[in-house]
C-alpha cells in the first residue's frame, strides 16, 4: 500500500482509505458483526485513513470506528468525520459557532477521542463559501485543540475552487471516478499548487462501476439507490454520481472489455483513480471484510495502459458527460 502526505497536515496516508458510510445507513442493511470485520479487514491490509461523519446512522458509523480503535490499541489511523448536515435545513447561519462547537463535541464523544485529526464540512450550501467568518470559527476551534486540521466535503469543483482560498483548508473530498470527471480539469492542478489533499469519494459510482447491477436490480427500501435516484433525499449526485441509472449500465458494459485477467471491475475502477496523482486517497466502502481487502488490492495493480485510459475518455466523453459534466 503505497502512502502519501495528506496535504501541508505533515501526516502520511494510504492511497486506498476506508469510507464508512455503507456502515451508518443508507446503502441497505447493515450487519454490526460484519461492518466491524470488515474495519479489521482494512486496517489490516494496511488501510491507514477512514473516512466517516456524524450523520451517518446518527452517530453509529462514528461509534463503530471507535469501538475497533478500543479493540485494537496501539496507534490510531487518521479518521476524517463531517459536520453540518445535522441542520435540519441547510442555510448558512446554521453554521454558527455554538451549533459547530456542539456537533464536534458530540463527534468527540462519538469517536471517543479529545482530538479530531479531520473536520470537513459536509457539503454545505455553496453561499458559505463566500463567508470568511465560518472558517474562522474552525480556525477557533483549531486553537482550541477540539480540531487538528479542517477541510470540506463539496459537490461542484466551484466549491472546492473557492474553498481552497482559504488558508485553512487543507483538504478537499469531491466525488471523483470515472464517471465523474471534471475535477481533472482545472481544480486537480490548482489543488496540487496549494498541496491540497484530495480525498476521491463515490469511487465505484455507488457500485454501478462495480459491474454487478443489471436493470433488474433491487435494491432495499432503505437503500439510497432506491430512495434517492432523483434527488428526493439529498443531492442526487451522491447516487450513481448523478448518472441516470439505464445509461450508467450502459457505460459499463463499454468499460468491462477493458478489465484483464482476473482483475474485477472495481479493483479497475480504483486503479483508475490511482492514476491520478493529485489525488491523496480513494475511499471506496465495505460491509463486509472481503470487500475490504478487495478494495486494498486495487493499489497492488499495475498501471492502467495508456490506451485503455483514453478509452475510457471516449466512454465518458460520449455517454456520461451530457449528463454530469456541467452540473458538478
Amino acid at each position: 500500500m503505497r502512502m502519501k502526505e495528506f496535504g501541508r497536515t505533515g501526516r502520511k496516508v494510504s492511497e486506498i482509505g476506508f469510507g464508512a458510510w455503507a456502515i451508518g445507513a443508507a446503502w441497505g442493511e447493515v450487519n454490526d458483526d460484519e461492518a466491524l470485520a470488515a474495519l479489521h479487514a482494512a486496517l489490516d491490509t494496511g488501510v491507514t485513513f477512514i473516512d466517516t461523519a456524524d450523520v451517518y446512522g446518527d452517530g453509529h458509523s462514528e461509534r463503530l470506528i471507535a469501538k475497533v480503535m478500543k479493540e485494537r490499541g496501539g496507534e490510531r489511523p487518521f479518521i476524517a468525520t463531517k459536520a453540518g448536515r445535522r441542520l435540519p435545513q441547510q442555510f448558512v447561519e446554521g453554521y454558527s459557532a455554538e451549533n459547530l462547537s456542539g456537533w464536534i463535541e458530540r463527534s468527540l464523544k462519538n469517536l471517543e477521542t479529545d482530538r479530531l485529526d479531520l473536520v470537513q464540512l459536509h457539503c454545505p450550501p455553496t453561499d458559505l463559501y463566500y463567508h470568511p467568518e465560518i472558517f474562522e470559527r474552525l480556525d477557533r476551534l483549531v486553537e482550541q485543540g477540539k480540531i487538528r486540521n479542517y477541510g470540506v466535503s463539496v459537490e461542484r469543483v466551484e466549491e472546492a475552487l473557492k474553498a481552497i482560498e482559504y488558508p485553512g483548508v487543507v483538504s478537499v473530498q469531491i466525488i471523483f471516478n470515472a464517471f465523474r470527471q471534471r475535477p481533472i480539469e482545472h481544480f486537480f492542478a490548482e489543488a496540487q499548487d496549494k498541496k491540497v489533499a484530495i480525498i476521491a469519494r463515490v469511487p465505484l459510482a455507488s457500485g454501478l462501476l462495480s459491474g454487478k447491477f443489471q436493470k433488474d436490480t433491487k435494491f432495499e427500501a432503505n437503500d439510497h439507490r432506491l430512495f434517492n435516484r432523483n434527488g428526493e433525499a439529498f443531492d442526487v449526485g451522491e447516487t450513481f454520481s448523478g448518472v441516470p441509472y439505464e445509461v450508467g449500465l450502459e457505460a459499463v458494459e463499454r468499460v468491462r472489455p477493458l478489465v484483464s485477467g482476473d482483475t474485477t471491475m472495481a479493483k479497475f475502477a480504483l486503479r483508475w483513480i490511482l492514476m491520478f496523482d493529485a489525488v491523496t486517497v480513494a475511499i471506496p466502502g465495505a460491509r463486509n471484510p472481503a470487500q475490504a481487502r478487495s478494495n486494498a488490492e486495487a493499489a497492488d495493480l499495475p498501471p492502467i495502459p495508456q490506451s485503455a485510459m483514453q478509452e475510457i475518455k471516449a466512454i465518458y466523453d460520449t455517454t456520461i458527460k451530457q449528463y454530469v459534466h456541467q452540473r458538478w
